[in-house]
C-alpha cells in the first residue's frame, strides 16, 4: 500500500511540476519575450525566411495581443490570444503603452485574421503616405534612396513552406541566381535600413493614405513581394494597424536556418545567429 501510495505521489508531482513550469513559460511569453520564426520573404533582406526571433513585448506596453496565441496544428491545438483576453480588445488602448518608432521592426496582430505579421513602421498616426514609382512619400516629401549594390539568393524553394523566390532577373531556373535591387532607405527621422525592388507593379503606384489617430502604416522591406498597409484588409491586405495589435519590437535575430527543420545543422546560416535588426 506505501509503495503504491508513494508511486501515485510521484505523478502527482510530475503533473505539478510540468503545469508549473507550462504557467511560468506562459507568464514568461505575455509579459516579456514571444519567439517567432519567419515564415515569408517579405521582409528580405533585412529577414530572411527562417530566421529565429525574439519579439519583445515590454517595449510598447500591453493590451490584448499581448496574451499568447498556441498553434499545433498535429495536435489540433488553436488557442487565439482574443479567446484568452478578448475581453480587453476594443478600446484601442494599451497598458504601459509606448508608441513605436518610426522605422521599428513590429511583430502585430492581423486586423482581420488574426494572425501574427511582421514588418516596418513608415507611417505614424496623422501621417500621409503615399508610393509613386516605387519611392515612398511622407507628408509629400520622398524618402531619401540610395542604390546599395545587389542581393542575390539561390532559385529554390525555401523554408518549410518552400516559397520559391521572385527575381528581378527572372524567369531563373532552379539553382540559378535570383537577383534584386538592393538600396538604402533613410526615413525623416534618420532610420536607414535596406529594401529590395523586383520590378513595376500597381503597389508602386498608390493614392494617398491618412493614417487616423491610434492607428499605424507598416511596408515589408521587400518592397514587391510584401501584403502589407498599401493593400486594404478587406481586400486580403494589412491596412491600418490599431494601436493595440502590436505585440513587440524585433530588435535581433537569435538563430537562422535555411532548410526545412532546424534540425538540419548543415542548413545552419551561422553568420545571422544574434544579428541586429536594422
Amino acid at each position: 500500500m506505501a509503495a503504491t501510495e508513494k508511486k501515485s505521489g510521484g505523478i502527482l508531482e510530475t503533473i505539478k511540476t510540468v503545469v508549473y513550469a507550462l504557467l511560468i513559460a506562459g507568464i514568461f511569453r505575455s509579459l516579456f519575450f514571444q519567439p517567432f520564426w519567419i515564415p515569408s520573404g517579405s521582409m528580405k533582406d533585412t529577414l530572411l525566411i527562417g530566421d529565429f526571433l525574439f519579439v519583445n513585448k515590454m517595449a510598447y506596453g500591453y493590451s490584448y495581443a499581448s496574451c499568447p496565441t498556441v498553434i499545433v496544428g498535429v495536435l489540433g491545438i488553436n488557442v487565439d490570444a482574443g479567446d484568452i483576453c478578448g475581453w480587453a480588445d476594443g478600446d484601442n488602448t494599451r497598458l504601459f503603452g509606448n508608441e513605436p518608432e518610426r522605422g521599428d521592426v513590429v511583430v502585430f496582430r492581423h486586423p482581420v485574421t488574426g494572425r501574427d505579421f511582421i514588418k516596418r513602421v513608415i507611417g505614424m498616426p496623422g501621417d500621409k503616405v503615399q508610393v509613386k514609382q516605387g519611392l515612398v512619400y511622407i507628408n509629400g516629401t520622398p524618402v531619401k534612396v540610395e542604390p546599395d549594390g545587389t542581393f542575390v539568393e539561390v532559385a529554390e524553394p525555401q523554408g518549410p513552406q518552400r516559397l520559391s523566390p521572385r527575381c528581378e532577373n527572372g524567369p531563373v531556373g532552379h539553382g540559378g541566381a535570383c537577383n534584386k535591387s538592393k538600396f538604402i532607405e533613410t526615413l525623416p527621422n534618420g532610420r536607414s535600413h535596406s529594401i529590395l525592388n523586383i520590378g513595376n507593379q500597381p503597389s508602386d503606384n498608390t493614392s494617398v493614405y491618412s493614417v487616423p489617430e491610434g492607428h499605424f502604416f507598416f511596408m515589408g522591406d521587400n518592397r514587391d513581394n510584401s501584403s502589407d498597409s498599401r493593400v486594404p484588409n478587406i481586400v486580403n491586405g494589412v491596412g491600418f494597424v490599431p494601436f493595440e495589435n502590436l505585440i513587440g519590437r524585433a530588435d535581433r535575430v537569435m538563430f537562422s536556418s535555411a532548410g526545412t527543420s532546424m534540425l538540419y545543422f548543415w542548413t545552419w546560416r551561422s553568420d545571422r545567429f544574434f544579428k541586429a535588426i536594422q
